[in-house]
């Protein structure tokens, strides 16, 4: 289990290696933001990656694709993911920095 952090509210929860950050997150009863559904075409689950880069996969085409039509090439000289694309492939805990994150159910 890969141990997730997202800042700036502390929230921690684990993911297994293949799951998104996202799904994750969302079956272990988090809301995260999302407009598309976590079909990774829009950028509102867009996380930055403040350790543990080494445990996620590598950006997919379409993934960077999405974010350099939504937020322009230079979003790609940034720790930036899709946190609907991003997946665990191993035990390095991540730390994570997206507002919004909360609790389902909670405003």
């Amino acid at each position: 289990m890969t141990q997730v952090t997202v800042q700036p509210d502390g929230i921690t929860f684990e993911a297994n290696v293949g799951e998104t950050l996202m799904g994750a997150a969302q079956a272990r009863g988090l809301y995260w933001p999302t407009t598309c559904g976590g079909q990774g075409v829009c950028t509102t689950c867009l996380s930055e990656v403040v350790a543990g880069h080494e445990a996620l996969n590598d950006m997919g085409r379409s993934e960077r694709k999405t974010l350099v039509n939504e937020r322009g090439e230079a979003i790609l000289k940034r720790p930036m993911r899709l946190a609907c694309q991003a997946t665990c492939l191993n035990n390095t805990p991540i730390v994570l920095n997206k507002n919004g994150v909360r609790p389902a159910g909670t405003l």
